[in-house]
């Protein structure tokens, strides 16, 4: 199947995306910040370059697009239909490097969170309370 606009429209369409401080990330750092949370963002020193640092709560939350995470099972997460090939490689990379972060992250002593955009666009408050139990959890955890 061809694509639908040219080569140069697709590339300015694709510079347009963005890889940090997407809407979806300032919604959920507004949230957290307004419940009193405090954090870092975007900390290059951490595996993965997490959107979220909390350091008092030893957690870290990523905010993953379903398409550029490939979540399973999600409607979102759909392999275009020009260059497949080179989307399924793009794909599974990104999937292992999430692995292999988490995994980084956790030895270093870190609970990592990782939301989902579909989650937070279909009930962003009932997504944003279970992020927020999971870090009252957290401090509650330490504290025994």
């Amino acid at each position: 199947m061809t694509d639908s606009v040219s080569k140069e429209q697709r590339s300015i369409n694709m510079s347009h995306i963005r890889g940090e401080n997407t809407g979806l990330e300032i919604a959920v750092r507004e949230c957290l910040f307004s419940q009193g949370f405090r954090y870092r963002k975007n900390d290059k020193k951490l595996p993965g370059k997490p959107d979220v640092v909390l350091k008092k709560y030893g957690a870290v939350i990523f905010i993953n697009g379903c398409f550029w995470h490939h979540h399973a099972h999600c409607k979102l997460a759909y392999i275009p239909k020009t260059n497949t090939d080179f989307w399924i490689n793009k794909f599974e990379r990104n999937m292992k490097n999430d692995i292999k972060h988490s995994r980084e992250l956790r030895k270093r002593g870190y609970h990592v969170i990782t939301i989902w955009e579909c989650r937070l666009k279909k009930d962003f408050d009932k997504e944003m309370k279970r992020v927020i139990k999971l870090l009252d959890s957290y401090i509650n955890e330490e504290r025994q």
